[in-house]
């Protein structure tokens, strides 16, 4: 009876670690969630070029929906790292830095998003609360990678 006892108590801690410890590679309209996460790491593992046309800088976008079961919002997220998001640089600066002769001030996209969980406020009381059940749905056109920590 020990013995069952103590294999039942294994089972139950590594199937624990197991849903603690998740990542997903997530093709375009695909969903994963992650439970009570500490952290949650997004990754662009699909490219993120530009695109040659102005009118199609969805390219290598990956979009992402994280729906919070905690509050119950729904968040948008785009991790595009070679973007420039609209601002194109013709050798002066984005947006008129050439004219003003200020230095550039615009940063292109991030391929990397880490969500990290609070301890200091009741359930539900942020907009970045992780607490809970998470859903994370790829609306992009890449794989995005979800890790949940």
């Amino acid at each position: 009876m020990k013995k069952l006892a103590i294999v039942l108590l294994v089972a139950v801690a590594s199937f624990c670690l197991a849903s603690s410890a998740f990542a997903a590679d997530l093709k375009p309209g695909q969903m994963t969630k992650c439970t009570n996460a500490s952290s949650i790491t997004l990754e662009n593992t699909g490219g993120g070029e530009q695109a040659e046309s102005p009118l199609m800088n969805t390219l290598g976008s990956a979009n992402a929906n994280i729906w919070k079961s905690s509050n119950f919002t729904t968040v948008a997220v785009s991790l595009s790292p070679n973007s420039h998001q609209g601002f194109e640089d013709n050798g002066g600066g984005a947006a008129g830095n050439a004219v003003s002769k200020m230095p550039s001030k615009h940063s292109m996209g991030h391929k990397k998003l880490v969500l990290t969980g609070q301890d200091n406020f009741s359930r539900g009381d942020s907009i970045g609360d992780i607490s809970g059940e998470v859903r994370i749905t790829n609306t992009g056109t890449t794989n995005l990678s979800v890790s949940c920590g």
